[in-house]
């Protein structure tokens, strides 16, 4: 039997949900919190030790369980109840008077009531709640099957996991999940940053966010959604669109807040008119209306076809388009290195700006499209959003038209451009490039790299904006006069960033090989190459077939590092670091480690420990003399399970490697003394 919960947590911890479930509400739908951002995190605080010391009451609707669960294999297939059916399309008033007529003749009525709404950019999505609590989301699929994205749809807080009114028995509505204008054009800014494919538009953008298999990517981009369709409205007494969507919105969802109840279709059509002019104004990109009769009844006695309702039906907005010339092609070097060309175009209006600039990705679209420097092209906005060069407008050519060349050396700092097989990214990589310099600072002072306490965004752009850091070399060179001098910093403040500094400097070499933000080196590879190599010196002369000796670093990595190494700028800035007397691991003796079951070992975890975090589990065993990879290969010679493993046991036990249970790694380390090192997480970490 389990243990008994006490009644007083039993009531606290449904309490908490109901109270969180309502202050989101008004945070996130209404936009009119009621309590400050501080007292609200007190909430979820407690909830989240409650729910920390009795785990069987953790329940999917829980606020606390938005983003959790290992990624999924697969989607599985969900059948709808009622058919996901598309709309037909109108493209002028002509039309869609066409429509109203039809409309007219089929049900009798000499005058008809639509719902106009705005046919937003995004997913149709179907939400299932039962008794009141969010249990399956699904996509629209082929109309008939969807998949399954529960996981996916918990993460956006604008999508109530638990209703805010009390309603017993199954809810079934419909929505579209969409990304913000701001959120789409980060998203492809971080993507191109990257040397990843752009997505075309928000919609795009939107399936692709909502069908990751693993939710904690999903949840890292801020995806949105309005309700706007009710499954069987009769059963809870509702007879018009107009009504259902005041129910939703009462239930706690969030409602397009500039739908329309249009007494007939010429004011449906004024409506279109005006959205057509006011769409840049919102912050969603809009492609049209939507209109639906606004009698549920007329519904049935209407029907629908194979594919949509007919009663139903969405008006497109034209694309708005326009000519202009192409002056020139620049090149933009971006925080991570990665170089963009852009076409410099004259001056035209489209979608309410001034467009003067257009991105052309990268060379290979450049080459794709075959624009020119003085070709005439047709620009447009991609998703009501970014200015793209559509076409050219070949026949205009006159022979003058000159190619576009990505350079071979950053325009910004000289350095070499290279460009990876696998990409698409041309990149810079001269660690001294001013175009990346503010990432390199916050990359190179996070806690996994120098930890540079103190070192945050807003001292790192003073510090660059007034010349007083040129290269991340630069900071061990700054005086306590010249922090102090910074906004917002007073004596206490630059002394410990002073002193945060100067402790950075006996950071172990992995750690440094991490924070210079060598592509593919992450903490794992910076600590494979600290091991085989042990001072920088001897890094920065291996060859690449020393690189390519070493378990873990594959061609991607060794060419990386290799090339990294022979850059003139790379060289200068280890000298320089190494005369302010940051550890370049020549004063680094290896220490003895005496005998033990775990000296010399490859390892790797699998599954939930519950007595460690990743980084205390590798930090003990890399004591004691062994190696700790992430992934299974016939050089490992010890797995560590805990629970729910994932596909490294099976690839293990198929490889004849030794399975180690965390009950038996927690009794051989007190066997060797040194338990107390063991910290019990607060967290179970996944890995």
């Amino acid at each position: 039997m389990g243990r008994e919960i006490p009644k007083s947590v039993l009531e606290e911890v449904e309490r908490l949900r109901k109270e969180i479930a309502y202050h989101d509400y008004r945070y996130y739908i209404l936009n009119d919190p009621v309590i400050s951002d501080a007292e609200y995190d007190k909430l979820m605080r407690r909830l989240k030790e409650l729910e920390a010391a009795y785990p069987e009451l953790i329940t999917p609707d829980s606020p606390t369980q938005r983003v959790g669960g290992a990624p999924a294999s697969e989607f599985r297939k969900v059948r709808h109840e009622e058919p996901m059916l598309s709309l037909d399309n109108t493209f002028s008033k002509e039309e869609l008077l066409a429509f109203d007529q039809r409309l007219k003749k089929w049900s009798g009525e000499s005058e008809i009531e639509y719902v106009a709404e705005h046919k937003i950019d995004g997913v149709s999505v179907s939400l299932i709640y039962e008794d009141g609590v969010f249990t399956v989301g699904a996509t629209r699929g082929d109309g008939l099957t969807g998949e399954d994205v529960t996981a996916n749809l918990r993460t956006i807080r604008t999508l109530p996991l638990r209703l805010i009114r009390e309603l017993p028995g199954r809810l079934e509505v419909r929505g579209e999940v969409f990304l913000t204008k701001e959120e789409f054009e980060r998203i492809n800014k971080e993507r191109e940053e990257l040397g990843l494919p752009l997505f075309a538009n928000p919609r795009n953008a939107a399936a692709g966010s909502l069908r990751q298999l693993d939710p904690r990517v999903t949840a890292s981009r801020a995806l949105d959604i309005f309700v706007y369709y009710l499954i069987n409205p009769e059963k809870w007494g509702i007879y018009t669109q107009w009504d259902a969507l005041n129910f939703i919105k009462d239930l706690g969802f969030k409602v397009n807040p500039y739908s329309k109840l249009c007494k007939d279709v010429e004011e449906v059509w004024r409506y279109c008119e005006e959205w057509e002019k006011k769409k840049g104004s919102l912050s969603y990109a809009v492609d049209g209306v939507v209109l639906k009769v606004n009698r549920i009844d007329l519904w049935k006695k209407l029907g629908a076809t194979s594919k949509s309702p007919r009663w139903a039906i969405a008006f497109k907005f034209p694309p708005e388009e326009a000519v202009t010339k192409v002056l020139d092609i620049i090149v933009n070097v971006g925080r991570t290195g990665v170089l963009t060309p852009v076409a410099v175009l004259e001056p035209v209006h489209l979608g309410g700006t001034i467009v003067k600039r257009a991105s052309l990705h990268n060379e290979d679209e450049v080459r794709r499209k075959d624009v020119r420097i003085g070709d005439w092209v047709i620009v447009r906005k991609a998703g009501e959003i970014i200015p793209e060069v559509v076409k050219v407008i070949a026949e205009r050519r006159t022979g003058s038209e000159r190619e576009f060349k990505m350079p071979d050396k950053c325009p910004v700092c000289g350095a070499t451009v290279v460009r990876p097989e696998d990409e698409v990214a041309h990149r810079c990589i001269g660690i001294n490039c001013p175009a990346q310099l503010k990432e390199r600072i916050r990359h190179f002072a996070s806690r996994d790299a120098m930890d540079i306490r103190g070192l945050g965004p807003a001292i790192i752009e003073q510090l660059v904006e007034r010349k007083l850091v040129k290269d991340i070399a630069d900071l061990y060179y700054l005086t306590y006069d010249d922090i102090l001098s910074l906004e917002r910093m007073g004596p206490k403040s630059a002394s410990n960033l002073v002193k945060a500094i100067n402790a950075s400097k006996n950071r172990p070499l992995a750690n440094l090989i991490f924070g210079l933000g060598i592509r593919y080196v992450g903490k794992v590879v910076a600590k494979l190459l600290a091991d085989n190599f042990k001072t920088m010196d001897k890094l920065s002369k291996a060859s690449y077939a020393e690189l390519m000796e070493i378990e873990g670093v594959g061609e991607k990595v060794a060419t990386s590092v290799y090339k990294f190494f022979r850059e003139p700028q790379t060289l200068e800035l280890l000298e320089k670091m190494k005369k302010a007397g940051v550890n370049m691991g020549e004063e680094l003796k290896e220490r003895e480690i005496r005998e033990n079951f775990f000296k010399g070992k490859t390892v790797v975890f699998t599954g939930e420990l519950k007595s460690f975090t990743r980084a205390e589990a590798s930090k003990v065993l890399e004591s004691l003399g062994a190696q700790v990879l992430n992934s299974v290969s016939k050089k490992v010679d010890l797995l560590i399970v805990g629970e729910n493993p994932g596909s490294k046991l099976d690839k293990a036990l198929s490889m004849g490697i030794q399975i180690m249970r965390e009950d038996e790694l927690l009794e051989k380390l007190k066997e060797m003394g040194i338990e107390g090192e063991v910290k019990v997480k607060r967290e179970p970490t996944l890995f």
